[in-house]
């Protein structure tokens, strides 16, 4: 797959696979701007290694053919030979441009031809058949040879003492499910350490979701809409509304400022009992 970047080297990692493509320097972007990642879909934001294709003739012991060459820009380099008799072309020109647009067509591969060489008397009749099998060996061996060349980076060195979390105090948002969760934020300064909603400490009414999608927005009844709408202005209240499902009563909350919705509601004592049947507590309760 081609690396996709933006400019300089930067680049859309989509999975862990893609990490070996990295390389010392590149620059990497994560967000949410949709926008961004429009722009980055589109063929103007691919961008491919350069690469300069030889293609020259050998002799070897009373055999010869044709051998290819690719140059990369960071200095790899792989070859392919095909034992061929030279056939001279009845078109001179038609047959050097036909090497020219075959050797060049790289396809999906992660490279683009840069300068195309070609000996001054290569006006041969060579069948596409034959130049593409060429191409593809010629590819295979870049690959080769870059994946043998590549130089791990050194693993960076903790920071001594490590670094402070902005907060020393962590609710069950943190998600904080194991000993080895705990003993990080405890290692970057957290005091209050409190249990992932999963190991059902919270039995009260707490968030169970936090979403940008507003009820109050979508029914028109945001105080934010209000704003500067004359006799409307100072009416509209963010009072918590309810939400029936079947048997189970959520309530609505709405934090205005960062413009979040909480759906808040309580343990159900069905969970409860199924636990104390079938106990799954991975974390130790807190004394």
């Amino acid at each position: 797959m081609a690396r996709r970047t933006q400019s300089g080297g930067a680049r859309r990692v989509t999975g862990t696979k893609d990490l070996k493509d990295l390389r010392k320097g590149a620059v990497l972007h994560r967000n949410r701007d949709m926008d961004w990642e429009r722009l980055m879909a589109k063929p103007s934001a691919e961008r491919r290694i350069a690469v300069d294709v030889l293609l020259s003739p050998w002799n070897d012991a009373g055999r010869s053919g044709l051998e290819l060459t690719l140059l990369d820009e960071d200095g790899f380099s792989g070859a392919a030979r095909i034992e061929r008799a030279f056939e001279p072309a009845r078109d001179a020109e038609r047959a050097v441009q036909t090497l020219r647009d075959q050797l060049t067509r790289l396809g999906n591969t992660d490279y683009v031809a840069r300068d195309v060489h070609l000996p001054a008397d290569a006006a041969w009749f060579v069948p596409a058949s034959v130049l593409n099998g060429l191409r593809r060996d010629a590819v295979v061996a870049l690959d080769t040879a870059r994946t043998q060349g590549l130089e791990r980076l050194p693993r960076a060195v903790p920071l001594d003492p490590p670094a402070d979390y902005p907060e020393d105090t962590v609710s069950y948002l943190a998600n904080v499910y194991n000993h080895k969760a705990a003993a990080f934020y405890a290692r970057h300064g957290v005091k209050i350490i409190e249990s992932a909603y999963e190991s059902h400490e919270e039995l009260g009414e707490v968030s169970l979701m936090i979403t940008k999608h507003c009820v109050r927005y979508s029914l028109s009844l945001c105080p934010k809409q209000a704003k500067g709408v004359v006799g409307v202005q100072g009416t509209v209240r963010a009072q918590p509304l309810v939400l029936q499902h079947g048997d189970d009563t959520l309530t609505l909350r709405f934090d205005c400022k960062p413009c979040e919705m909480h759906v808040v509601g309580r343990m159900r004592p069905g969970v409860l009992r199924q636990l104390r049947d079938q106990p799954a507590t991975v974390y130790r309760a807190r004394e």
